[in-house]
């Protein structure tokens, strides 16, 4: 499966209590229907053929008669289907029945996955054989087992296990020992009835356990008015991811359709360290499934550092926001300093990191007077951007002090015989050398910190003077994406009823992000960095999926293909990712030796803890691999 992905059902159609025949007959519409979608993994409710209510009928020959057939039917349906069906029917033993889920592809029945827990009806496995044959259910000879796993030929590291009815209620983590045991997907065929919270109550449990176990989950609950005898049905189904769910539908003949993604899953778990490959004790069945390209129908978050839901971005922001006045109160208090030294552009990163700073000193009990906020202006310095930086200041009652450092940068070019026009990156950088020690010196003369204001995407992709705005004495915005800057700075400007300072912060988002070294004209800001290493929203995307879930860029084309839509051409993609995987690899040695600064999330390019590679790293095997798109 080209990418890893594999696209996945879970389906509960309307059928009849004790009507096999019918219930067989909605089964097979529903196999075709998710045939024509592409879809390689389909799963129904438990006792799907037979519906869950049919009490002691279920030990009635009649019935187990019926469900046979009904099996035996949907099974000749599949013959030339690429997929793999789990149905739910009751299987009988001799003297015993018990619900199983019949694993069945391109006419074969794989085998029969059994319920583990003992209820009034079913025996449960305990003491159950491991395999049974025609003579038992009508069938060729097939395994069955509780402990089994369903290995695909075509996508090896996608291992489906099955948990029937009550076992997903059981005091022992099934889940867990199966994921264990190498299951990537955990398909949950279930037999709840609807109440109140038993949708709210799958979906926490769908989200924790796939989370927890990093894997898939799918669910299918019984359908939509299956009984009314004590209970009614929703027809639940649903398909969770890591934490996320994917697909969601409830109501007559629901049918949750979605891609999941095994090599996304691979990844999380070879970073773990926490799974073994396969467990000798279980089962394996073998599912032959031919590789395809998935058509991708799934969204992917165009700013995969921020919460999907707009809802949740204020709660997220406050969170943030906390942990860099958190960090930055803790570095200040251990070192014995009462003031914060920051340098001031007007560009989104310095104004979040001059507020963070008032929030902090007021947190000590300071008054907003010790952070000390300098703009420094200089040759490309424009001032609408001087202007948004003093007005931030001033609005939170910083000492807002303006230190023109053209003198000073001139005679530097005059000590080291560089010509004033000469417009090099020696002329760029001393401009930023030059600010970083006035930072520094002041910091030292008032008893302070040099707070930085570099963020993790310019980090990554090096836009940063080594020994210029590079250094600090601590970074607040150290963990956090360009993205996630300005999702900060905007909540600040959203709730703050400072009309001024509203105004210059949304001033401050609409301007472009530019280093401001070389001259401008007519005050006009010509020096745009997305000119340079590209969109900041594209850079987050692409760190997200390559440095975050490991996958390589030329899957990263594709999702950036499918979030973005026509907001840029497969050209520019390929311009910017093959930018970004040189500048990657190139810049490491800023990365290197990076100054201290807190994490907001499970990732940083920390020297110490963070994300590592070799500073004379090649970028050889990521560029061939953009050659295949």
């Amino acid at each position: 499966m080209k990418n890893g992905f594999i696209k996945v059902a879970a389906a509960a159609p309307v059928i009849k209590v004790c009507d096999c025949d019918y219930n067989a007959d909605r089964v097979i519409e529903t196999i075709e229907k998710a045939d024509k979608l592409g879809v390689k993994v389909l799963a129904f409710p438990a006792l799907t053929l037979t519906g869950v209510e049919c009490r002691d009928l279920f030990r009635h020959r009649v019935l187990l008669d019926g469900a046979e057939k009904a099996l035996a039917k949907v099974v000749a349906a599949t013959k030339g289907k690429d997929m793999l069906v789990l149905v739910g029917a009751p299987v009988s033993l001799g003297h015993a029945v018990n619900s199983a889920a019949a694993v069945v592809s391109d006419g074969k029945l794989l085998g029969f996955i059994p319920q583990r827990t003992q209820t009034r009806q079913f025996v449960g496995d305990d003491g159950q054989p491991s395999a049974i044959d025609s003579e038992q259910t009508g069938f060729d000879a097939v395994p069955y087992s509780a402990d089994s796993i369903i290995w695909c030929q075509g996508l090896p590291t996608l291992g489906i296990a099955v948990e029937l009815g009550p076992d997903a209620d059981s005091v022992w983590s099934r889940e867990a020992k199966n994921a264990r045991a190498g299951a990537t997907l955990i398909v949950k065929m279930a037999d709840f009835p609807q109440t109140v919270y038993s949708t709210r109550d799958a979906e926490l449990n769908a989200k924790y356990e796939s989370r927890h176990n990093t894997a898939a989950v799918m669910l299918a609950a019984p359908g939509k008015g299956e009984s009314s005898t004590d209970n009614a049905y929703s027809g639940l189904c649903l398909v969770a991811e890591n934490g996320d769910i994917l697909a969601e539908t409830e109501g007559e003949d629901s049918f949750a359709v979605t891609e999941i993604d095994v090599e996304y899953l691979e990844n999380l778990r070879r970073q773990s360290g926490d799974f073994d490959w396969i467990d000798e004790d279980y089962t394996a069945i073998a599912w032959n499934c031919t590789p395809v390209d998935t058509a991708l129908t799934r969204h992917f978050n165009k700013h995969p550092h921020l919460p999907e839901n707009p809802a949740d971005l204020p709660a997220y922001c406050e969170r943030v926001l906390d942990i860099q006045v958190s960090a930055l109160v803790k570095r200040m208090k251990y070192a014995n300093l009462d003031h914060c030294v920051v340098g001031i552009s007007g560009g989104v990163d310095s104004t979040l990191a001059v507020m963070v700073s008032a929030m902090a000193v007021k947190r000590m009990g300071y008054p907003s007077t010790n952070v000390i906020a300098c703009t420094m202006p200089c040759f490309g310095t424009s001032s609408r951007t001087k202007s948004n930086a003093v007005i931030v200041a001033e609005q939170w009652g910083c000492d807002v002090r303006v230190i023109d450092i053209t003198k000073s940068v001139l005679q530097h070019f005059d000590d080291i015989g560089h010509a004033h026009d000469d417009y090099s990156l020696a002329f760029e950088n001393a401009q930023a050398r030059e600010r970083t020690q006035v930072l520094m010196d002041i910091a030292n003369k008032c008893n302070g910190l040099d707070v930085g204001t570099e963020d993790l995407s310019e980090f990554i992709d090096g836009w940063c003077t080594y020994n210029g705005d590079h250094t600090s004495m601590y970074d607040v915005n150290m963990g956090l994406t360009k993205t996630q800057v300005r999702a900060n700075v905007s909540h600040i400007a959203a709730t703050t009823e400072d009309k001024v300072l509203k105004a210059a912060l949304y001033d401050v988002l609409d301007c472009p992000v530019t280093p401001e070294l070389l001259p401008i004209h007519d005050d006009m800001i010509e020096q745009k960095s997305e000119d340079a290493v590209g969109s900041y929203s594209l850079q987050d995307f692409f760190t997200h999926h390559i440095l975050i879930n490991g996958f390589a860029p030329s899957k990263v084309f594709r999702l950036a293909k499918a979030a973005y839509g026509d907001e840029f051409t497969d050209e520019e993609l390929k311009r910017w990712l093959t930018s970004w995987c040189k500048r990657l690899f190139s810049q490491q040695f800023k990365r290197s030796c990076l100054m201290d600064g807190p994490a907001v999330q499970a990732f940083s390019v920390s020297p110490r803890t963070g994300f590592l590679i070799p500073s004379d790293g090649e970028a050889a095997l990521f560029l061939a691999d953009l050659e295949k798109i």
